[in-house]
């Protein structure tokens, strides 16, 4: 499997493409920079099964729409935040004047956690609250990896001041849920740099 970070303009929001030997392809979260990212695919002949999101904050969802309607098709998240793509005050795009963003609803939840497939991807759905209410992350244990979102970064955490936030709540899914991973575990988050399991407990100063 090959992974792509494609780094948005906008909030620097990173959007991952999962590519398999078949040349299909999972893509998490679509950012800003949708046009490019959809001429991209096609130019490399990927061929886009689904959509994932760890999270629905409007940031993470800029070419949600899009990218669906180019590719027909359709999108994952975790129950509950299916319509957070559809009310502006909850994605938070409200907070931005004049870019409010109500997109179409989410086709597919997440309603149980645990182990999932689109098409001939296998992955562990895992349920992590704090930075959003209905965030989560994929864990690809054959591949050991992880994408993470806006739970933990290179030395950081997520924002929890925002709507929705919990820093108890977020910090209870970390240690509980991404450090118990193991520590050769490579976690790409939804900013920055990828890190690992063993880095984050040894040096992020939030632990």
């Amino acid at each position: 499997m090959q992974i792509y970070r494609i780094q948005m303009r906008r909030v620097d929001v990173n959007t991952y493409v999962l590519v398999n030997e078949d040349k299909e392809a999972l893509l998490i979260d679509p950012g800003s920079d949708y046009p490019e990212l959809i001429a991209w695919l096609n130019e490399e002949g990927f061929k886009p099964i689904g959509i994932m999101l760890t999270h629905t904050h409007f940031d993470h969802i800029i070419g949600l729409d899009a990218v669906r309607d180019a590719f027909h098709i359709e999108a994952y998240s975790h129950e509950i935040e299916q319509d957070y793509v559809t009310q502006p005050d909850q994605n938070l795009s409200s907070l931005l004047p004049g870019e409010a963003l109500e997109l179409r609803p989410i086709e597919h939840v997440w309603s149980a956690m645990g182990p999932q497939e689109i098409g001939p991807f296998k992955f562990n759905v895992v349920f992590t609250p704090g930075h959003s209410p209905g965030h989560v992350i994929y864990h690809f244990p054959d591949k050991e990896f992880a994408i993470v979102g806006d739970t933990i970064f290179q030395g950081s955490i997520g924002r929890t001041d925002l709507p929705g936030g919990d820093m108890d709540q977020l910090l209870a899914s970390i240690r509980e849920e991404i450090f118990t991973l193991p520590d050769e575990t490579v976690l790409y988050p939804g900013h920055g740099e990828a890190t690992n399991v063993a880095m984050e407990k040894q040096y992020n100063p939030f632990f």
